[in-house]
């Protein structure tokens, strides 16, 4: 394989956008800023404490297991997210190009699942494939460092199952997210036919991950976008948001029959994926400099929760339970009904996203027909991000990741929020994708090893 393999799957590549994307991406230029999103505030009437990392929490993560790590796993600190789309491969033997996209799938699961296995126990993944004679079999990079929890998790997009002739195996919720009205999304951050979802408490084991992850990509699919996430140290409390909101006081506690009916699939799914899941992922882009200058009265009415204890505003602590029908001395419903607490409350989810902060974007050539002087436009405005006028301006926000067991239930509370939701005003979607997530990894089975039993 020549050497410039490795190289050419930095860049992601040029492809046929999916219809929904392509449509939506040719009308953001007209579209508003508003936008509905699952901001993973809270929502459930009643909820448990977060799961968190104790002091004695250990640094290695198992691999194998029933369910995938990563999903009932405590929230590691930092993530990068990824997604590929499978290679068609050379013509060799004259085998159609489903059978050679196929056997692609399958060495590539093979290879990841074997990396992903090494990485978290804190062992060598081995040489890459297609090192050259006398290269370092490894980076070094993770060399001395502890796993630190790392865990590394594995999905499966909507096209995949065309694309390696087992659509008869397609589990059965899996299909591409309709169009709402106020997304405003990228087809550079958008879709995959695979997913890799690298999480831990140290940045660098991460990145030593996804290099080992992505090094075995080349001839067999291509990266096609990537993210990277961080969040707080907050012991014991809820994390928060970038809009300085707890984020996640609802989320079912595993372990927990609540958690089981929010997450892990249903048994009318195909027998193979039995533990599996479904992730829906998001890119919210958060307008900060319009939130910081709003007032804080707007901001938790936005919510439905105030912003420094969590609190729901009918009242009590974090986890009290919401009531809608209590009213202050105007009349009005303390949690107003187009807060976004209100419209997200009956969705049963896991809900495990990470902040993003890219800061300003700006691009190295100013003479894009940009101009200070064109009419609405100053750069003395502070809430103006610049979107569209050449450059991508302030992009920080949330990498929102939500596990259920039917992503339908997620479309459902998109189109309420879609049409009402308060929080549209500092927010809007510019990157989307869904995922099965299959179950878990067992010794010498490689993931979704299923798919093509043995005969």
């Amino acid at each position: 394989m020549p050497d410039d393999s490795i190289e050419r799957q930095d860049c992601p590549p040029m492809r046929p956008a999916v219809s929904r994307r392509a449509l939506l991406a040719s009308l953001a230029a007209g579209a508003g800023t508003g936008v509905g999103v699952a901001l993973a505030i809270g929502a459930n009437d009643a909820a448990a404490p977060p799961l968190v990392q104790s002091a004695e929490t250990p640094s290695v993560e198992r691999f194998y297991g029933t369910h995938q790590p990563g999903i009932a796993t405590a929230s590691q600190r930092f993530a990068v997210f990824a997604a590929f789309d499978l290679e068609t491969g050379d013509d060799a033997g004259g085998a159609p190009a489903g059978a050679r996209v196929a056997v692609n799938f399958q060495h590539l699961m093979k290879r990841w699942s074997d990396v992903a296995a090494a990485l978290m126990a804190g062992t060598p993944a081995g040489p890459l494939p297609v090192n050259r004679a006398g290269a370092p079999a490894d980076s070094g990079i993770a060399d001395g460092l502890a796993p630190s929890r790392l865990t590394v998790t594995f999905g499966l997009g909507p096209e995949l199952f065309d694309r390696i002739g087992r659509n008869d195996l397609r589990p059965k919720r899996l299909r591409e997210l309709p169009a709402f009205s106020t997304d405003r999304l990228q087809p550079a951050w958008s879709g995959g036919q695979l997913f890799v979802q690298i999480c831990g408490d140290d940045p660098q084991t991460i990145s030593h991950a996804f290099r080992s992850l992505r090094g075995r990509a080349p001839g067999l699919a291509r990266l096609r976008w990537s993210q990277q996430g961080f969040l707080g140290r907050f012991g014991a409390a809820t994390a928060r948001n970038l809009f300085g909101q707890k984020d996640g006081t609802a989320n079912p506690r595993p372990g927990t029959a609540a958690f089981d009916d929010a997450v892990w699939a249903h048994g009318d799914e195909p027998a193979w994926f039995a533990g599996g899941t479904y992730l829906v992922f998001c890119k919210i882009r958060m307008n900060l400099p319009k939130w910081d200058t709003s007032t804080a009265r707007e901001q938790e009415l936005a919510i439905g929760r105030r912003r420094d204890t969590g609190a729901p505003l009918s009242g009590g602590h974090e986890f009290s339970p919401l009531d809608f029908s209590s009213t202050g001395p105007d009349g009005r419903p303390l949690i107003a009904p187009d807060s976004h607490l209100a419209l997200v409350r009956d969705v049963p989810m896991l809900r495990r996203s990470y902040n993003y902060d890219y800061a300003f974007q700006v691009a190295a050539d100013p003479a894009d027909g940009h101009h200070a002087d064109r009419p609405g436009h100053s750069h003395d405005d502070p809430l103006h991000d610049h979107a569209g006028a050449g450059h991508d301006g302030y992009d920080t926000g949330m990498l929102f990741c939500a596990y259920l067991r039917d992503p339908a239930d997620f479309v459902r509370a998109q189109q309420k929020m879609a049409a009402a939701d308060r929080l549209n005003a500092f927010v809007e979607h510019t990157g989307s994708a869904v995922f099965a997530i299959p179950p878990g990894v067992q010794p010498g089975r490689p993931l979704a090893a299923a798919l093509f039993p043995r005969r």
